[in-house]
């Protein structure tokens, strides 16, 4: 049975590139889960075999979060990048610098080809912030999404609004995670293993 399996496996990779129609999707909303949804798509990705990265532009460069333990094990790359979120920082013109180092490698990574999936964490919130210039990111995004018709993009963050009607626009999926109770309001605070 284990035989049957495999060859049916190895067939369906070798020919997924040609196969696939490559989506764009939104994880966006003032509700948590956002990031963990994109993790549980890629969990399931790398399960069949696809190469998946993550590049995280908010979450600190200096720390080191509970799925990139789970990541080392499933052999996905994970590149976390930011400086804190801007209310740590509070200094706009780093938060610019640090996003525009980001893109650089999330752009490097699209552009290679060796991808089937990657995930831009809080790209969103960047763009809303407009600390990228939504119309570049756009345009390189359809540039590669025409290059390479497979590759899924998973892209999170907050504040999708008006600013950003084009990125929903351009998506084949968008989810809002809408929040109806955080523990944070009775005063329980982000748990390990929960929140990072």
């Amino acid at each position: 049975m284990a035989e049957i399996k495999e060859k049916r496996y190895k067939w369906r990779r070798e020919d997924y590139r040609e196969k696939t129609k490559g989506l764009l999707m939104l994880n966006t909303g003032d509700g948590k889960g956002k990031t963990t949804a994109a993790i549980g798509t890629m969990v399931r990705a790398a399960g069949r075999g696809l190469k998946c990265c993550m590049i995280q532009f908010m979450k600190s460069k200096h720390d080191r979060y509970g799925e990139h333990e789970s990541f080392d094990k499933l052999g996905i790359e994970v590149h976390t990048m930011g400086d804190g979120f801007t209310w740590d920082t509070k200094d706009k013109s780093q938060d610019i610098k640090t996003s525009e180092e980001t893109w650089a490698v999330c752009s490097e990574k699209m552009k290679s080809g060796d991808y089937d999936l990657l995930v831009f964490d809080e790209l969103l919130y960047v763009l809303s912030y407009e600390f990228l210039d939504i119309d570049k990111i756009l345009a390189e995004i359809s540039e590669v999404r025409a290059a390479q018709p497979h590759l899924h993009l998973i892209l999170t963050g907050r504040n999708v609004d008006n600013k950003l009607e084009k990125i929903i626009d351009a998506a084949e999926l968008v989810t809002e995670m809408r929040e109806i109770k955080h523990p944070f309001h009775v005063g329980i605070y982000a748990q390990q293993g929960i929140e990072f």
